[in-house]
């Protein structure tokens, strides 16, 4: 029977009935999770809980998709935290901002917020710029107020000459907004070059296309590469919003690997 429908048409019932049993299956998962108690700081859904991902149980918005790194920076950007002039309005309103592999749950905030706002990726081809953050010379001296990377630098093989060249197309007092995954402390940055292979990375550094995992001492390779650092954690925000957002996993994991307290980091140029 099938033979009897052009290609074109298969292709298009093919790709209509994939959207509607995804859309179906999303339907159903959200009514399962009506109720109150959780809410979105991102999108705004409100429910229950979130759903689970590969570490944590309870950490994914199921509308929006996002994770808790993503709620902690919407929750410093609506002014949540103990520390003063990490805002919206202070930090990205009227900024030139440069961001590395956007996430799709900020794009259209940030880029409302800028005064010029240029998204990059070395890969992707939904960005203005396709730049390798260790090496963009096509990028002037302090072409940005702002350079917004997060779970970039895990992925970067160079990540101290990658923050040099982030600082240097950074303007005066400007400001990086950067995450990575982290090992709980007390934990040095584990890397190797000599690890290629793809399920080592996995194993080793938490994802095959990690090339390393990052430890407390994350702070500190900022600092050599010129910044003056801010760091947000769970507690730095107020009680409301940790637990309705839910800014930190519910369980904890034993792994070592699985980022059990995620950290924000506001690299500041001098």
């Amino acid at each position: 029977m099938t033979s009897f429908i052009p290609l074109p048409v298969r292709r298009l019932l093919g790709g209509w009935w994939h959207e509607f049993q995804a859309r179906s299956k999303k339907n159903a998962l959200l009514g399962s999770l009506k109720g109150s108690g959780t809410k979105c700081n991102v999108c705004g859904w409100e429910g229950r809980s979130f759903t689970d991902d590969q570490w944590h149980p309870g950490t994914i918005c199921p509308e929006c998709g996002s994770q808790v790194r993503h709620r902690m920076l919407a929750a410093a950007l609506d002014g949540m935290s103990n520390l003063p002039g990490l805002d919206e309005k202070t930090l990205l309103s009227g900024k030139r901002i440069l961001h590395f592999a956007p996430e799709r749950q900020f794009r259209n905030r940030i880029s409302k917020a800028a005064g010029k706002y240029v998204t990059a990726d070395c890969e992707r081809g939904d960005c203005d710029l396709r730049l390798d953050i260790s090496a963009m010379p096509s990028v002037p001296d302090q072409s940005f107020d702002v350079v917004i990377s997060c779970d970039v630098l895990e992925h970067v093989p160079d990540d101290l000459t990658a923050m040099r060249e982030i600082l240097r197309i950074l303007g005066p007092g400007g400001t990086a907004i950067l995450t990575v995954p982290q090992m709980d402390p007390p934990a040095r940055t584990d890397e190797d070059p000599c690890v290629l292979s793809e399920t080592e990375r996995e194993k080793r550094f938490g994802q095959k296309d990690h090339v390393r995992m990052y430890g407390d001492d994350f702070p500190s390779r900022l600092e050599q590469a010129g910044f003056v650092i801010s760091t947000l954690v769970h507690t730095s925000f107020f009680r409301a919003a940790l637990e309705s957002h839910v800014l930190y996993p519910p369980v904890a994991n034993a792994n070592k690997l699985a980022t059990n307290q995620r950290r924000l980091y506001f690299a500041k140029k001098a």
